[in-house]
């Protein structure tokens, strides 16, 4: 995985820190941002630094429950949705790509859940995204 270049803790990730890092991947950022402001006018994000990776990830939530995790890389960014088994069947049955089922799969665990990562470089990223947050609004 590309390591998140958001590093300095004392340097929040404005939107001019976040673009200097996307290049060509900032029109994918912006698609998918309209996207979710427009079908998902309820989640809402939240920069923060996290000592452990030593980076700023984006946290993405609809009131307590987070819907996915996003960090920036040099030249692109990355979604982490994270899942219980009991969201096996919805996964599998969804249009997303069988690359990101079988990352699901053989994923490894988290206690009891496994993450799905997307690395944005297309436009059906975004779809695939969307899936997942549907997915991921559906279970309790």
């Amino acid at each position: 995985m590309d390591k998140p270049v958001l590093s300095d803790s004392t340097r929040f990730p404005t939107d001019k820190v976040v673009y200097s890092h996307l290049g060509k991947r900032k029109a994918l950022w912006d698609a998918a941002f309209e996207c979710i402001a427009k079908d998902y006018p309820e989640l809402r994000k939240e920069w923060r630094y996290y000592n452990d990776g030593k980076s700023w990830l984006m946290k993405v939530t609809r009131k307590t429950k987070t819907i996915f995790w996003l960090a920036v890389f040099e030249g692109g960014f990355r979604t982490t949705c994270y899942f219980s088994d009991k969201a096996s069947q919805d996964i599998e049955a969804s249009s997303i790509s069988e690359k990101l089922k079988q990352q699901f799969g053989e994923g490894k665990r988290y206690g009891k859940i496994r993450g799905i990562s997307i690395t944005f470089g297309k436009q059906k990223d975004i779809n695939d995204l969307k899936t997942l947050i549907d997915i991921k609004l559906r279970l309790k």
